[in-house]
């Protein structure tokens, strides 16, 4: 299975960006999809995840800010991030679990600056 991410990039605070990522080379359905993210200086920390089925769960600092969906049939997640802000600025790794498999993306830049 690999990750294709997309959808990072530079924002002001305040602003939105919206985060994607397709599992291929499978024709099974995740068990789980989600995103980390790695802030400079900081250990790799969940953002968000989703589960078949569509149970979520956020991050405390994120909740009411950030959304994530599925698109199952498509092993497609993505991330809406809405009200961003400087401490928001991380790499962001996707990640699927299935069955058979846990796999990362290769990471995609957020930064919230000014």
């Amino acid at each position: 299975v690999q990750l294709v991410e997309s959808g990072g990039g530079l924002v002001q605070p305040g602003g939105s960006l919206r985060l994607s990522c397709a599992a291929t080379g499978t024709i099974f359905s995740f068990n789980v999809m989600g995103w980390y993210r790695q802030r400079p200086g900081k250990e790799r920390e969940l953002v968000a995840v989703i589960r078949n089925g569509g149970s979520t769960n956020y991050a405390d600092s994120v909740k009411g800010r950030f959304s994530i969906s599925e698109d199952n049939a498509k092993n497609t997640v993505s991330l809406q991030m809405n009200s961003l802000k400087p401490e928001d600025t991380a790499v962001y790794y996707c990640n699927a679990i299935f069955s058979f498999s846990n796999s990362w993306g290769q990471g995609t830049q957020v930064i919230v600056s000014s």
